[in-house]
């Protein structure tokens, strides 16, 4: 996208109204803080534009192995079985820079996501930097994947109707577990991505447009990627950067034969171009892909549903592109 003028004038009323009041109330950034203390502040706002939360037929707390026996806590929530058997899955990795946010801050949009899109959402708590720096994020998103293929049936859940998605640094995880699920010929119905991160670089127009005054500023990705990455080198690592990242003998990832891509972008966010871009060269490698950009809203968006309608917009777009894929139309 091309650089604007006057990027704040890109916002809808209501999406300025909510940075404006969230300016007024004067609470230190979450880069001025420490992990622990972001962490908190985080939990501790995350419900405050949120919808009502769905009360849903199962609530279930669960534990899943990582590779090194580490316990992943996990939260599995989804609506009655349907008369037919089984349900499809969504697992989903929750945003936070891999550094903050958890299922909990998440489930009021796990919660919506299954009951607009009739099935269960398996939310992951996998491990957060910096105590745990990459690749362990990845590793634990991969782990959780083949966790889930192997108890889904236990679980009264059908393996072979599985989506991956998140937002964000959420994102990120499934898109690049999508990769590793595509490698191991692991079929998947979809990706379901909200504006995740995508690039090695932040020299994007967007990421110069709105790199201040829009929620997710320049600030917090520098902050973020520091607690989480070990080395500059790992910025090139297609693990973090499915769009423009190299594999061990140093070229890019190809995207072909991946699962179906849903995503859905904020126009005043600095991740928007890189999300485009992304999707492009997945189009490009015969991936089929939906995108949506909603227009004057910033990252985090999906979590406003009391203040913000388009992301009830999104929460519906993205569900139907679920139960398509899952064959729930």
């Amino acid at each position: 996208m091309s650089h604007h003028r006057n990027p704040r004038a890109l916002l809808t009323p209501a999406m300025r109204g909510v940075l404006e009041r969230i300016a007024r109330a004067g609470h230190p950034p979450l880069h001025a803080l420490t992990p622990v203390q972001a962490r908190a502040a985080y939990e501790a706002g995350a419900g405050v534009l949120e919808l009502k939360a769905h009360k849903l037929a199962r609530d279930e707390t669960l534990t899943l192995a990582a590779r090194d026996g580490h316990p992943i806590p996990a939260r599995l929530v989804a609506p009655a079985l349907p008369a037919d058997g089984l349900l499809p899955v969504l697992l989903f990795f929750h945003g936070g820079g891999f550094t903050i946010g958890s299922t909990a801050a998440y489930d009021v949009l796990c919660r919506h996501l299954a009951h607009l899109a009739h099935c269960a959402v398996l939310s992951v708590d996998y491990r957060l930097a910096p105590e745990h720096k990459f690749p362990t994020a990845v590793d634990d998103a991969w782990d959780s994947l083949a966790w889930l293929r192997e108890n889904a049936a236990t679980l009264g859940l059908d393996g072979q109707r599985l989506a991956v998605g998140g937002d964000s640094a959420g994102g990120t995880l499934a898109a690049v577990a999508a990769l590793m699920a595509r490698d191991a010929g692991w079929p998947l119905a979809l990706q379901l991505l909200f504006y995740p991160g995508c690039a090695s670089g932040t020299d994007t127009p967007s990421h110069h447009d709105f790199a201040h005054g829009f929620l997710l500023e320049a600030a917090h990705i520098r902050y973020f990627f520091g607690h989480y990455l070990r080395s500059e080198k790992d910025r090139t690592d297609w693990r973090f950067a499915p769009l423009d990242g190299v594999d061990d003998s140093g070229h890019p990832r190809d995207l072909d034969g991946v699962a179906p891509v849903w995503m859905g972008l904020a126009e005043c966010d600095p991740l928007v171009d890189e999300g485009v871009r992304f999707a492009d060269r997945l189009r490009s490698a015969g991936v089929p892909v939906e995108l949506e950009i909603y227009r004057g809203v910033v990252h985090d968006f999906i979590k406003m549903g009391r203040a913000i309608p388009e992301a009830l917009t999104a929460h519906n777009d993205a569900a139907r592109a679920l139960r398509r894929a899952f064959g729930n139309h």
